[in-house]
């Protein structure tokens, strides 16, 4: 009677317009063959030479995001789409720096004068050729689908400056642990993030994207109501949160590191 079963969900499946979640193990066992974690996951540096050696199963999965039509993503819940978008960006950003490692420094060694690595359009996804700046600008930011900055702490430039590459796909059933995981651990982070003699050091990130943490996302409508949300990880006690909420507190951004975020060897 097994077979029934698998036949009745099938049909309900195709009947109700829902598509099965989108399966990222494939990528999940190369983060974590691949990257490592320290400083209690604040951090993470990735082996670009053994995503080397396992090239052929890094473009296996990214095939299969290929092989995902417009039709197919929007049967997705909203956070699947959203964890879909931003392992696509992850992986196809490993890819990219693969077509040079090790002779680079920087993923900004990848692009030129006239373009930016960021617009390159390397890959297809959803029916189109794109750019890694689609992805995050156009089909995430851009599609008013989403309206989560932290976004921003979960996907990853291959840089030092950047939130840290998590050791697992995203997935839409834990994104939103995932994605508080994730922002509560790049602000917790006192080399990129830090209140200091009575203000906020905080990530360039936070200037070049300060629109979307106005946005409403939770209610906050300034950047420093959102660091006195998110108080405990900026290790900030409730006068300065609530200074920082009113926007009394200074908020100057920190240079950002772009070397590449390869294992030190």
């Amino acid at each position: 009677m097994r077979w029934i079963s698998v036949v009745l969900f099938l049909v309900f499946t195709v009947v109700h317009g829902e598509a099965a979640e989108f399966d990222h193990g494939a990528w999940t066992a190369l983060l974590q063959k691949h990257v490592v974690v320290f400083d209690g996951g604040r951090k993470t540096q990735v082996d670009y030479n053994g995503f080397l050696r396992d090239r052929a199963d890094l473009k296996r999965y990214l095939d299969s995001l290929t092989g995902i039509d417009q039709k197919t993503f929007d049967t997705y819940s909203p956070d699947e789409q959203l964890a879909f978008l931003i392992n696509s960006y992850n992986s196809w950003t490993v890819e990219l720096i693969l077509t040079e490692y090790p002779d680079l420094e920087s993923i900004k060694d990848l692009g030129s004068f006239f373009q930016s690595p960021w617009k390159k359009r390397f890959f297809s996804l959803l029916g189109k050729t794109r750019s890694l700046d689609e992805i995050e600008h156009t089909l995430i930011r851009g599609s008013g689908r989403y309206n989560d900055p932290r976004i921003h702490f979960a996907v990853n430039c291959a840089s030092i400056g950047c939130p840290a590459l998590r050791a697992e796909a995203y997935n839409g059933r834990d994104l939103q642990r995932q994605l508080q995981e994730a922002a509560d651990l790049f602000l917790s982070d006192s080399t990129r993030n830090r209140y200091r003699n009575n203000r906020l050091e905080v990530s360039s990130l936070f200037k070049w994207y300060k629109e979307d943490f106005e946005k409403g996302w939770k209610g906050i409508t300034s950047l420093g109501r959102f660091f006195a949300d998110h108080r405990h990880s900026l290790g900030l006690n409730e006068q300065e949160a609530a200074r920082a909420a009113d926007n009394a507190i200074d908020i100057t951004y920190l240079k950002y590191n772009w070397k590449l975020n390869s294992i030190v060897r």
